[in-house]
């Protein structure tokens, strides 16, 4: 009876996913938001691709070359979080205000809330995306 129960148990554990560099998803796209340039992006899954049950709907590296930005956008059904790796940046929150952000930095746009990103440096803006619904 024990086993029983553990083996019905075990099937509604969450496993542990691991995505090594060499098979994220490259995904690149042009003047996201409004922005302009480039948004480099290497993904471990994208939105579509994203299990219902789990909060985490996309993950993935981002890029923005010096003077590269993602427009000021809103995320309706989600939150949205970048941890800046390198580089230099501006990033707007949903009234408009602006914060100088750099290597370390974490930045959440809750459910509901726009946000915007601009890289004001000389090199580039890397940063890890996270976004996450419940």
């Amino acid at each position: 009876m024990l086993c029983v129960a553990v083996a019905i148990f075990a099937t509604n554990v969450a496993v542990a996913d691991v995505f090594q560099k060499g098979s994220l998803i490259e995904y690149n796209r042009q003047d996201v938001a409004g922005g302009k340039g480039t948004l480099y992006g290497q993904f471990a899954f994208k939105r579509d691709a994203a299990l219902k049950d789990q909060a985490i709907k996309e993950i993935g590296w981002m890029t923005l070359q010096p003077g590269d930005s993602i427009g000021m956008h809103k995320h309706e059904t989600n939150e949205d979080a970048y941890i800046i790796v390198s580089g230099e940046g501006t990033f707007k929150d949903n009234d408009g205000k602006e914060y100088a952000v750099k290597a370390g930095d974490v930045t959440i746009a809750r459910k509901g809330q726009s946000h915007a990103l601009t890289n004001t440096g000389k090199e580039p803006l890397v940063f890890l995306d996270v976004i996450a619904e419940q």
